[in-house]
């Protein structure tokens, strides 16, 4: 069955929005390093942009149920557009990426909460096999393109025209500057998108005057997806597997600089190695598995983690390229059939938008915890190499833990858990 046409609008304003995220992330570690901030201050980008999606969780899944979804994703891209112009200000460029945070915070329940209104349970594997192989594409694309931005041949060219800001007086008088005021156009092309994504013939839900009324709400709604026996594995899993992911980035551009001795340029086509192996493992996932078998895949993230150790051994690009794409490769065959599971439940238990808010609440806290940590062990002295032997043993250790959890649930609770299965299964079939 052929997906949507307003599929693919989706898609490629994820495309441009994502481009212009992980080319943004690039160009604000090298903003920080030619300003001679502290090296601890690079790594709290990462955490400082995972903020607003833990502090406003509750209240962003509401906001995208309340309204049109392209609506809400349009907004969204207005607001990562005013972050990266209080970069070009004499805001400190942590305050201003955390503003982009924002905006990505309020972006993510739209969009994957489009898919669950677009599309019956049986392509939901499907289309979430293609919306993040593209964001991995994205990413790949957008990392290169960061890098490229702040290497030793595009600024020159940016500068030469003599950028400005209309209306705000901001002159552009460096590499980082340039490539910032680029990036605003790329997140221009995404919100126009935005504005042709359809109207879906889901019910909207009302959102209280009162904001506060949503955080018993919310918790409710956390508490019920910790409590199912399917969405807590799920939950976990991909909880797990993008806080470490999400602060991966950076140390995969701190380890380049300490094994191999690249520039942010040269490093940042590492991180982009790693998102190829990803965005294959995702397509691979999306062809293969069943949304009822999605646990199946869970000692995968055991061999994750214990590969990221492996990284310390290596010195050589040429081990270095292939070993990160099957690094990547694991984590997208991984994530895809565990994230399409946890939309199914949240789904059935309390709607897309409160159930991706409830999902990116407890992945970016896991995100916004480990990058403080690697933050602040960077600022205390702990090595690169430290950092990932520290984060590969944890991944592996805790994916082993919530393995033992699912096995404990088919001894204890077989019955329910079938029955759950037995409803994937049938979604899975009939759509």
């Amino acid at each position: 069955m052929a997906l949507k046409r307003g599929f693919y609008t989706i898609m490629t304003a994820q495309l441009f929005s994502s481009l212009a995220d992980n080319a943004l992330f690039i160009v604000a570690v090298e903003l920080l390093r030619s300003r001679q901030a502290p090296e601890w201050q690079s790594a709290a980008l990462v955490p400082m942009f995972a903020l607003f999606y833990v502090v406003l969780a509750p209240f962003v899944g509401a906001f995208a149920d309340a309204r049109p979804k392209g609506q809400v994703m349009f907004i969204s891209n207005a607001i990562k557009v005013l972050g990266c112009l209080l970069m070009l200000t004499s805001v400190h460029p942590l305050l201003a990426y955390a503003i982009v945070g924002l905006g990505a915070a309020a972006y993510s329940p739209a969009k994957y909460g489009i898919l669950t209104e677009l599309l019956p349970p049986s392509q939901l594997v499907k289309a979430n096999g293609w919306i993040e192989g593209l964001t991995i594409a994205s990413i790949i694309l957008g990392v290169v393109l960061g890098g490229q931005l702040v290497g030793p041949l595009v600024p020159g060219k940016l500068l030469a025209l003599e950028l400005a800001v209309p209306g705000l007086g901001l002159a552009i008088t460096t590499p980082a500057e340039a490539a910032i005021a680029l990036l605003v156009l790329v997140y221009g092309v995404a919100a126009w998108f935005n504005t042709r994504i359809p109207r879906t013939a889901a019910a909207l839900r009302h959102m209280p005057r009162n904001p506060l009324a949503l955080l018993p709400d919310f918790w409710i709604c956390n508490s019920r997806l910790w409590r199912d026996r399917l969405g807590q594995i799920s939950l976990s899993t991909t909880t797990l597997f993008w806080g470490v992911s999400g602060n991966l980035r950076y140390i995969v551009l701190a380890w380049a600089a300490a094994a191999l001795g690249y520039t942010t340029t040269q490093a940042s086509s590492l991180v982009g190695v790693v998102a190829i192996g990803t965005a294959v493992g995702a397509l691979v996932a999306s062809v293969r598995m069943r949304l009822e078998h999605a646990t199946r895949v869970m000692p995968l993230g055991i061999a994750m983690g214990l590969l990221v150790v492996l990284m310390n051994f290596i010195d050589t690009v040429w081990l270095a390229a292939p070993f990160l794409i099957l690094l990547g490769g694991l984590g997208g065959f991984l994530v895809v059939p565990m994230n399409a599971l946890l939309q199914h439940r949240g789904h059935n238990l309390m709607g897309a938008g409160r159930s991706i808010a409830v999902q990116n609440f407890n992945e970016q806290a896991c995100i916004l915890g480990l990058g403080f940590l690697y933050s602040f062990s960077t600022g205390v002295g702990l090595s690169a190499f430290g950092a990932i032997t520290v984060f590969g043993l944890v991944v592996a250790g805790v994916m082993w833990v919530i393995q033992r959890w699912h096995a404990h649930n088919e001894r204890v609770h077989p019955h329910e858990l079938e029955r759950l299965l037995d409803i994937a299964r049938r979604d899975d079939l009939h759509g």
